[in-house]
């Protein structure tokens, strides 16, 4: 027979989302409403984009004398350039390569005293000058580049801004809740949409701990929900790493596809096969005598019958386990309405073709 591990729970939206405005604005559009079905990358609502396209177009005018200021393109999206060849860089080395040639030349006329040492001392007085110069045209080249790659930046938030003002779907679903409306202006943060992905669905179930060690994943789960006759078929698929410590619970989730009546919301009953084929051993229900809350068969030993209390588990439509009490093979009576312990009974075979097999009838014999 099959042990199972009966939880309840709740069945939940495969993915849920709600979706709000990442830049402030005027909502001017909105396609969906409450049960659309939308599709990934639609487009859901609008914010007036007009504000922040005047912020990209000022973006890209920063950005355009930026890439003027290093001698680049105005639209070429490359901003890698060799501070050696920036117009002032080059001048500035031009000149030091001039002032660097006459130093060597008054070098030597000084050498042959022919130069004065005061025109050595200017001439390596202009070459010092020259050489400042030079390094201070690659520093302001490397402030330039530092400020393009400012103004670049600056324009891809421009643009990110501008893209933020369409909000889509994140992923196929159903619209499930509307929270703004048309003509609304909206804040960073604020709710527009909520969005919910029903297929499949996820089933939350909470475990008790002590049968919590039965439980793995790939386990097949039944269940069924209010207003259903029908059992439902998922599989074990997530299990919490640990119990939770308020009501010592483990949380589980398996993956419910949606047919029938199923939706987000519902609460379900369900039953974690956790053995498809286990051996146990059961009596027929009718046998079972409940008194006082303690359960007990009528066994017949020796031709007398004897009260065994008994402990029950799972239970059929017209069975019930037995997990103590009895050992395979008893004889219990089927129905033992008005037999009381110490009464003798005879067993009697059947002797109709019809009778269902493996049952015998005990006649109640007179006291001796």
């Amino acid at each position: 027979m099959e042990r199972v591990v009966t939880a309840t729970g709740t069945l939940a939206p495969w993915e849920q989302s709600t979706l709000s405005a990442k830049v402030p604005g005027r909502l001017v559009r909105l396609t969906v409403d409450l049960g659309s079905a939308v599709h990934r990358g639609e487009l859901l609502a609008q914010i007036d984009p007009r504000d922040y396209e005047l912020r990209e177009q000022q973006a890209a005018a920063a950005l355009a004398q930026a890439r003027a200021a290093l001698g680049l393109p105005l639209t070429n999206s490359i901003d890698q350039v060799d501070l050696d060849e920036v117009s002032s860089v080059k001048q500035a080395r031009a000149v030091l390569e001039e002032a660097s040639k006459n130093l060597d030349r008054i070098r030597r006329l000084s050498q042959s005293s022919i130069a004065s040492v005061a025109e050595l001392d200017t001439v390596e007085a202009n070459y010092q000058v020259a050489r400042m110069r030079y390094e201070a045209a690659r520093e302001e080249a490397r402030m330039r580049l530092a400020t393009l790659a400012q103004r670049r930046a600056e324009h891809e938030l421009a643009l990110q801004q501008l893209a933020d003002t369409r909000i889509v779907a994140p992923f196929d679903g159903v619209v499930q809740r509307r929270t703004a409306g048309l003509g609304e202006y909206v804040a960073v943060g604020t709710p527009i949409l909520t969005l919910v992905q029903t297929d499949p669905l996820r089933l939350r179930l909470e475990v008790p701990e002590r049968v919590a060690w039965m439980i793995a994943t790939g386990q097949c789960v039944r269940l069924q929900v209010e207003g259903s006759t029908n059992y439902f078929v998922g599989r074990l698929t997530r299990i919490s790493p640990a119990l939770t410590e308020l009501n010592r619970m483990l949380v589980v989730e398996a993956d419910v596809p949606r047919v029938g009546l199923l939706r987000p919301g519902l609460f379900a009953r369900a039953q974690i096969i956790v053995a498809e084929q286990e051996q146990g051993l059961a009596v027929p229900l009718r046998s079972v005598v409940t008194f006082a809350g303690l359960e007990k068969v009528l066994a017949v030993r020796d031709g007398v019958v004897i009260e065994t209390p008994i402990t029950t588990a799972r239970r059929g439509s017209d069975w019930v386990e037995v997990v103590s009490g009895l050992e395979p093979g008893a004889m219990v009576v089927l129905d033992p309405a008005g037999l009381r312990t110490g009464q003798p009974v005879s067993v009697i075979q059947p002797t109709d073709p019809v009778s269902q097999p493996n049952t015998t009838r005990a006649t109640v014999s007179s006291a001796p």
